[in-house]
């Protein structure tokens, strides 16, 4: 497997933590903060992963606002692409998981999305990170459901492994 650049932005550090478990259980990859890298370190990698939480009603985090206006779509020609969504179901159940929609809809133009999950084991109204009946990438809830986030990373590596070769 090609090595992997995980991005990620993160505000309270619930997501950085996240993150880390997921480049732990990956093996050979660099964790990147958005708030303090540049288009030259997406660049440097052809197998990316991308996470964020959600903020207020269906928000993407201030740091991936900011960092993805920075870019445009070519940044992510050619790349494979795995999106990693934080978010509560419950307080926000209309607007569950959008950051990820957000980044989506910009590298989808240009990359190859990976790892959609099934939306099987969460209970929200509405969410924009539901593309054909599957979230875009792994979604975890840490606040309601912290008990099923190992499992769900293991999965979704597992899923991964191939598509990152």
């Amino acid at each position: 497997m090609k090595k992997v650049g995980l991005f990620y932005g993160s505000d309270g550090g619930v997501t950085q933590e996240v993150a880390q478990k997921v480049a732990d259980k990956l093996g050979d990859c660099q964790m990147f903060d958005v708030a303090s890298c540049s288009a030259e370190d997406i660049a440097g990698f052809d197998n990316l992963i991308l996470a964020t939480p959600t903020y207020g009603s269906g928000d993407l985090q201030d740091d991936w606002d900011s960092f993805l206006s920075s870019l445009d779509e070519s940044a992510f020609s050619g790349k494979t692409i795995a999106l990693l969504g934080l978010g509560d179901q419950d307080i926000y159940s209309d607007t569950f998981c959008n950051g990820i929609a957000h980044i989506y809809k910009k590298v989808s133009k240009q990359g190859k999305i990976v790892g959609q999950t099934s939306t099987d084991g969460y209970t929200f109204d509405d969410s924009e990170a539901v593309v054909d009946g599957k979230f875009v990438g792994l979604v975890i809830d840490e606040v309601n459901q912290e008990e099923n986030t190992e499992q769900r990373i293991a999965a979704w590596i597992d899923s991964l492994k191939n598509a990152f070769a």
